[in-house]
């Protein structure tokens, strides 16, 4: 996973929490509130009408841009919590295929924590 500079955030794409109670999980990006927040959402638990605030520095920017996401918000102005949901299964795969095709669980940073313990 390549880290995207927090100046080129768009709304779409995927980022990681690094900070918080979500911590390890996967989201997208909703909207950019200023230079400094942006709001998040990943359709499950943080709905679409109801995003986190994230400051910038607590999150890491992926190289993905989930494009049906960012088409839906261009459009309308509005993304369905299915299309968000979608969209980090999709770059869960995507994620799994990179690694090698190994099983990982998925966006909610299954995964991640399991990788993690191997390492130890």
């Amino acid at each position: 996973m390549q880290m995207i500079p927090s100046d080129r955030i768009e709304p779409g794409r995927i980022v990681k929490v690094l900070r918080g109670r979500d911590a390890g999980k996967y989201a997208v990006v909703i909207r950019q509130i200023d230079d400094r927040f942006v709001e998040i959402a990943d359709g499950d638990k943080r709905k679409f009408d109801q995003p986190k605030k994230k400051n910038k520095i607590h999150l890491q920017f992926t190289d993905y841009v989930a494009s049906e996401v960012a088409d839906s918000l261009r459009e309308t102005g509005r993304v369905t919590n299915g299309k968000l949901r979608h969209a980090l299964a999709k770059f869960a795969e995507r994620m799994a295929g990179a690694a090698g095709g190994s099983a990982s669980g998925g966006p909610d940073g299954g995964g991640q924590e399991r990788r993690g313990e191997e390492g130890q």
